[in-house]
């Protein structure tokens, strides 16, 4: 698979070890094209950037080295990691976004990003569990790459987490009320496990986690609201570890 080069300058100039590198992170680039996400992500004024980009047609652009860091995360956190530019990987799809008309991913850009993934997780040893959205690790701003990204689909193939529960028998579930407050407790616990960093301060913390945990393992219905259905997914998952 060809990569085409194209030197972002944003990234820190100390090189990192190869082992402090354990995470992949997903984004879209919520931008019009793939000119203009290049752009973007290659102006020093912008301070942001990646490591790859992948176009619509599948086209692979590295625009920082692996063990430089790029400055894709932000304020994120997931499981002990925190801030996780220094430990993470970060891959943009060109895609509008929610922004500008989101679309599907196509399947040539899907195909290149397993071929991406699969490269670096043989390289860095990186496991499932590692493998995020940008909307997971930072679920108060961001719902990158968003509910059209197929977790399914990457997981099957090796890349990222899924469940083992059956889509009719979990329908069922779906917005049956959860009302005792050990089984929310629960509910918080496994998405810990997970990897999901959580507040309980605020209402609206809560509500935006659930939506980026929908986002990503139940798609259908993203309402921020904790149902049996989730509950059902959350403990799967964490069998799965």
């Amino acid at each position: 698979m060809e990569k085409k080069s194209f030197n972002s300058p944003n990234f820190d100039k100390k090189k990192r070890s190869k082992n402090s590198i354990k995470i992949i992170v997903i984004h879209y680039t919520g931008m019009q094209s793939t000119r203009e996400s290049l752009l973007r992500l290659c102006d020093p004024k912008s301070k942001v950037s990646s490591h790859f980009l992948i176009d619509q047609n599948g086209q692979v652009y590295r625009l920082v080295e692996d063990r430089q860091t790029a400055w894709h995360a932000g304020k994120s956190c997931w499981g002990r990691y925190k801030n996780l530019n220094k430990n993470s990987i970060g891959i943009e799809l060109v895609n509008k976004g929610h922004k500008f008309g989101y679309t599907k991913f196509k399947k040539k850009q899907l195909l290149s990003l397993i071929k991406v993934c699969k490269s670096l997780i043989k390289k860095y040893k990186i496991k499932k569990k590692y493998i995020v959205g940008h909307s997971d690790i930072a679920p108060l701003r961001k719902i990158d790459p968003g509910e059209k990204f197929p977790w399914k689909h990457m997981a099957d193939r090796g890349i990222g987490m899924w469940f083992n529960s059956k889509y009719l028998t979990l329908k069922k579930y779906r917005n049956v009320k959860i009302s005792e407050k050990k089984d929310k407790i629960k509910f918080v616990k496994n998405l810990t496990k997970i990897g999901y960093c959580f507040s309980l301060k605020k209402k609206s913390f809560f509500i935006k986690i659930m939506k980026s945990f929908q986002r990503h393992y139940r798609k259908e219905l993203i309402n921020g609201v904790l149902d049996q259905e989730c509950m059902i997914i959350a403990q799967n998952l964490t069998k799965n570890l």
